[in-house]
């Protein structure tokens, strides 16, 4: 029986993905400062802060694999970070309109006293061309504040875009589970 799972997160969005995989587990809210550091690019952000969310779960939980996982959305070498409101919403896609937005999304595996594993997905999404009326409908309708980038791609957001290209369409939601469930399999639990 391999050892109890926590996702180290608070998360919706990551707590649904990772139930995919029908495998038992708990959430904790790790308790990480996620200032990005002075010239950290969004990929190094991205890991750093996957690291550090499995990594301070599982020093409370020694006995249990945590799985951490960040998100960073990267538009001209800049992150851009989650919304929190509807104005920074409407202003990051505007900024967003007509381009391609990197996002980088990182799971890492830890357990007390074991080396970190860490897997990453690059999403590239090229947004369409958006009237600021579009982008105004879109925000009030789905209210994606909590989200990288300004937008729920499982939802109405994937109206904004012309392409998406990824190795895996759940990274772009918040946790990429080609990635986990390879973690998991190297770390002992069933799956397929």
């Amino acid at each position: 029986m391999p050892a109890p799972l926590i996702l180290g997160s608070t998360s919706a969005y990551r707590r649904d993905l990772l139930m995919r995989l029908r495998l038992p587990f708990d959430c904790r809210r790790p308790d990480v400062d996620e200032t990005p550091r002075a010239g950290e690019t969004p990929g190094q952000l991205a890991h750093r802060l996957a690291r550090a969310k499995a990594e301070a779960v599982a020093a409370l939980a020694p006995e249990s694999w945590v799985i951490g996982s960040d998100q960073v959305a990267e538009l001209e070498g800049r992150p851009l970070g989650k919304p929190g409101d509807r104005e920074r919403a409407v202003s990051q896609l505007g900024a967003m309109s007509g381009r391609r937005v990197r996002f980088h999304t990182v799971v890492a595996l830890a357990r007390y006293g074991h080396p970190t594993h860490v897997a990453e997905d690059r999403t590239d999404v090229v947004f369409r061309r958006l009237t600021a009326d579009e982008i105004a409908r879109y925000v009030d309708a789905e209210r994606p504040f909590d989200c990288a980038g300004s937008f729920k791609c499982e939802g109405l957001g994937i109206t904004l875009f012309e392409a998406i290209e990824s190795r895996d369409p759940t990274a772009l939601i918040g946790l990429p589970l080609i990635g986990t469930a390879a973690l998991l399999r190297d770390a002992g639990y069933p799956l397929p």
